[in-house]
């Protein structure tokens, strides 16, 4: 099952970019196939996951739940047979990977068919109609912009910031707000090691 790409810290500001919210939460695979008709494996980020797992576990219903008959339609119209769905699962309090036990969501961040990861302009216009994360801009990540999302001064970015994605996939990156790094390094309590896997 397709892990989803690393996504670098290493901002390219000639690319021509698609800007998305990043969600705080954990990342959720989900595996849909024409032929057995629908979602069939879950994963989280780097093992496959079911409805037992302690942190997890409601994740694959809730992917089933709020998107299994949507994009089956879309895949299907796009006369695919097998597809990954990327979801990000969290809740109002989650962060940097934790979660407490709270009313959770997933949505959808991301598309790969048999091709490979879709580009953020194919994603976009084929789920339009779909809970995804918000596209906040396009263009370059020029420093006075790379500067906006680390004060948090892009309109409707979240707390955490942004990620940017070019057409030339799978090429992205992500830009973080000093408030959220500024929250990690007290979470993790003088830990270097796990400050620098978590940002």
């Amino acid at each position: 099952m397709i892990q989803y790409p690393t996504i670098t810290s290493e901002v390219d500001p000639e690319a021509f970019i698609y800007v998305f919210n990043k969600l705080d939460g954990s990342n959720i695979r989900a595996e849909w196939s024409r032929k057995r008709g629908g979602f069939w494996k879950f994963g989280a980020k780097t093992r496959l996951l079911d409805s037992h797992d302690p942190v997890l576990g409601e994740a694959p219903g809730l992917a089933k739940a709020g998107f299994e008959r949507q994009l089956d339609g879309i895949f299907r119209g796009m006369r695919l047979e097998r597809a990954v769905a990327f979801f990000e699962f969290f809740g109002p309090n989650s962060f940097a990977g934790s979660h407490v036990a709270e009313p959770h969501k997933v949505v959808l961040i991301d598309v790969a068919t048999e091709k490979g990861m879709l580009p953020p302009d194919k994603f976009i216009r084929h789920f339009d109609g779909v809970e995804h994360a918000s596209m906040l801009a396009t263009g370059c990540a020029i420093p006075k912009f790379v500067e906006a999302v680390r004060n948090r001064e892009v309109e409707r970015m979240t707390f955490e910031g942004v990620v940017c994605k070019s057409l030339d996939s799978p090429l992205m990156f992500k830009i973080k707000s000093r408030a959220w790094l500024a929250k990690l390094k007290q979470h993790c309590g003088g830990d270097d090691k796990m400050f620098r896997r978590l940002a």
